[in-house]
Parts: C-alpha cells; sequence; structure tokens
C-alpha cells in the first residue's frame, strides 16, 4: 500500500480507501448566548440583593446625606435660618481657617501622628499575621487570636480609663513600681507615645484578621516547591508569603493613608488636657472645640472639609504610587 502525502492537505493511498479529507469547522456563528435581562437578574439574586440592602441604606444614609450639610462650610450657617437661609460668604471660612495662628500647630501635630501610625502601627498587624501563620498548634494559634481579638471591642473611655490606672502620677501602677511620683499623663514628651501605644494595644490584633485571610489563599505547591529547592523559613516567608499578600498589604496601605489625618476623636478627647493640648491637638478635636463648644458650625465645616479633601487627595497618590511599583491600586 503506496502512502501519499499531498501538500494539500489530502491523505490518499492506493488502496480501497481512496481519499481522507477533514471535515469543515463547525459553524458557531449561528450560536449565541441570549444575556438575561436586568428585572430577571435582580430576580434571581434577590436573596443576595436584599442583604446588601440593610448596609446599603445605613450607608446612604449617614455617608452620602449628611453631604449636603457641607454647603455650611460657604456659608454663616445659623440655625433658625436653615441651609436656605443662611448667609452665603464663600471661602471666607477656609481663609480664616488658614490665616489663623494655631492651623500649622494643629497640621503639625496630625501629620506626626499620622507618621507614628503608618510606621508603627500599619506593620504590626503585618507581622503578628506572619507570626500566627507560623504556628502549628492550632488551640494555641486560636487561643492567642482570641486575646488578641478582645482589645477592639474595649471603648476607648475604658481603654483611657486603665491608662490613667497604669500611669497615674498617684498610686499609679508603673509610678508605684518604680517607686516614682512622675506626671506621665500630662507630660508632653510622653503624651505622643501613650496614643500610639494605645492604639498598638486596641487595634493590631483585629487588623491581623485579613493578613490571615490572605495568608489562606497562598497555594501551598509553592511552599512545597521553596522546600523542594531548599529554602528555609526565612526565604520561604521572603519569597513565597510576601509576594503573596503584597496585593492585600498594598490596598490596605492605600485606605491607611485616606485616614492619615483621622486620628480617632474620642481617644485623643479622653486623652488631652491642658498641659498636653501644644503637642495633641489634631483636627478632630478642633473641630468639635470650634463647633460644639464656640458654637461655630459653618467655620468647623470648613475645617472638616478640608481635611476630608486632604484625605482624599493622599489617597489618589498613594493609589498611583502603588500602580507604578506594580501592584493593583483601589480603582
Amino acid at each position: 500500500m503506496n502512502v501519499d502525502f499531498l501538500g494539500t492537505g489530502v491523505l490518499q493511498m492506493n488502496s480501497s480507501v481512496t481519499s481522507v479529507s477533514p471535515s469543515p469547522p463547525a459553524d458557531t456563528s449561528a450560536v449565541t448566548v441570549s444575556k438575561p435581562s436586568a428585572w430577571k437578574r435582580i430576580k434571581r439574586d434577590k436573596w443576595m440583593l436584599g442583604m446588601l440592602l440593610p448596609g446599603l441604606l445605613i450607608f446612604i444614609l449617614f455617608k452620602y446625606v449628611p453631604m449636603f450639610g457641607l454647603v455650611a462650610a460657604f456659608q454663616n450657617y445659623k440655625s433658625y435660618l436653615g441651609f436656605f437661609h443662611s448667609r452665603w460668604v464663600g471661602w471666607e471660612n477656609f481663609q480664616t481657617f488658614f490665616n489663623d495662628p494655631s492651623f500649622f500647630q494643629l497640621l503639625r501635630n496630625t501629620v506626626i501622628f499620622g507618621v507614628y501610625k503608618m510606621i508603627f502601627v500599619f506593620p504590626l498587624p503585618i507581622i503578628v499575621a506572619l507570626m500566627l501563620n507560623e504556628v502549628q498548634v492550632n488551640w494555641y494559634k486560636r487561643l492567642t487570636q482570641t486575646f488578641i481579638y478582645i482589645p477592639h471591642f474595649i471603648s476607648w473611655v475604658v481603654v483611657a480609663s486603665l491608662t490613667v490606672t497604669f500611669f497615674a502620677s498617684d498610686n499609679g501602677v508603673v509610678n508605684n513600681i518604680m517607686g516614682t511620683h512622675i506626671n506621665f499623663l500630662a507630660n508632653p514628651s510622653t503624651f505622643r507615645p501613650e496614643i500610639i501605644l494605645q492604639q498598638i494595644w486596641k487595634e493590631t490584633g483585629w487588623g491581623t484578621i485579613i493578613y490571615l485571610a490572605a495568608l489562606t489563599g497562598i497555594d501551598p505547591q509553592l511552599y512545597e516547591a521553596a522546600e523542594i529547592d531548599g529554602a528555609g523559613r526565612w526565604k520561604k516567608l521572603w519569597h513565597v508569603t510576601l509576594p503573596g499578600i503584597r496585593g492585600t498589604i498594598a490596598i490596605l496601605f492605600i485606605l491607611g493613608m485616606g485616614s492619615f489625618l483621622n486620628m480617632g476623636f474620642e481617644q485623643f478627647l479622653l486623652m488631652l488636657n491642658p498641659l498636653t493640648r501644644n503637642v495633641g491637638d489634631i483636627y478632630d478635636t478642633y473641630v468639635y472645640e470650634e463647633g460644639i463648644n464656640n458654637g461655630l458650625l459653618s467655620y468647623s465645616t470648613a475645617v472638616g472639609l478640608f481635611k476630608s479633601v486632604a484625605s482624599f487627595i493622599l489617597v489618589v497618590i498613594s493609589n498611583q504610587v502603588v500602580k507604578a511599583l506594580g501592584e493593583e491600586g483601589i480603582y
């Protein structure tokens, strides 16, 4: 039997079978997938949308609706006149704030606390999550997670009371152990470390949840391959674990920059006193003092709006930096 392969793609044989040619490809142009209508998709996912509805309503009512009040920043707002009848002053409130002698002090204090937060508070949940990920005893790991999560649910009032109990000059635990009478709470040089230590103690454990969830998404085969290549724990941590959660770190870094100027009003209000106000007064406490205590509602709204716009700019810049480093941003 003679076989001849022709360039035309036809196989010919000198036998009973003379030629075999490949079948033409099936015509798929007529096959179309109909996309369900919006109403059908809503009907299909009605239970999921129903679960989303309460959170969406809360977000709209408490985040978007109050934005209408930002118009007060451009008015001499009087509560008895309302938004529609209060006198329009344009940028006057902002000019007053920028020319205020306390503007640069507030900016300096807020930026210093923001830098401290990004240096000391932001990395700790990553470190703790990596340490917990290396724990092989499950009961000990769960017990540790429980203990470090608990401080998040303790109110700042209780945290401030505990701080006073430990650091009070008279009968404070630290002073009793040291045999001294140092007034830590009224000392400007110790105020900032106290604030940062409180935030570390309260929020580090809670911050590990997202990172621990990200660590579970790393393919175990990567660790096996690294171990076959002779990598130890540190090399696996550096070349497998950290790259696996790098995207999560980038996203949380961007969100952290969004709250760079938002240090938390309640904590500072409880810890501030006249002796530490020059190093601890920030935008949040200043808005409370001017808006609530002094009744300057339009002025305090302008200060809050300035802080929000600055935070938005920080988010945009940090997002561009993260994308330039090869990671996905938030938009």
